[in-house]
């Protein structure tokens, strides 16, 4: 049994003058959401033995504003990865780690979470998540596997989710006027 933890980036600063999507920071609200985010996946208790994350400045804000204590593996091919690039660089991790954490952007996360978990383990919680996977969500998958390389579509179940907006209502969704 393998853990993975799916950690979308923090709400970006649009705002942000940087000429590239790639270099764009996080926003106020972004920087909370990142370090409440953080507070609830370090309460878990989880040991990240491994941390593939992209190299976007979005990312390595959330990381940095989370507090969590890892050391990131940045990968240029995280950045805007989709679900078959994620999952190759999964099958790719070193040393067989129990629990592994992947930064990242959607649509890619929230497609991996589709692709991993086993139509027959689709619950309530699923349900949710597959609703949306806003901007400094986690998602905890349980892979019914040995090694990393065996990683297959539908071996997951997703045991946890959470928002920041499930954890601090003012960091849900923005009102416009």
């Amino acid at each position: 049994m393998k853990r993975l933890g799916l950690l979308r980036h923090a709400k970006s600063d649009m705002d942000d003058a940087a000429p590239r999507d790639f270099d764009r920071g996080l926003n106020d609200r972004g920087r909370r959401g990142a370090a409440l985010i953080g507070q609830h996946i370090a309460g878990l208790g989880i040991a990240w033995e491994a941390v593939i994350a992209s190299p976007a400045a979005r990312v390595r804000r959330t990381l940095e504003a989370s507090g969590l204590a890892v050391a990131p593996q940045f990968e240029e091919r995280a950045y805007l990865a989709d679900a078959p690039t994620l999952i190759e660089l999964l099958r790719q991790v070193e040393g067989d780690p129990v629990s592994v954490l992947v930064a990242g952007h959607n649509p890619g996360l929230h497609e991996l979470l589709f692709r991993l978990v086993d139509p027959d383990h689709e619950t309530a919680l699923f349900a949710r998540a597959a609703e949306k996977f806003p901007t400094a969500s986690f998602a905890l998958l349980e892979l019914r596997i040995d090694k990393w390389a065996d990683l297959a579509p539908g071996c997951g179940t997703l045991v946890h989710f959470a928002r920041p907006r499930d954890l601090d209502p003012e960091l849900g969704p923005e009102r416009v006027g």
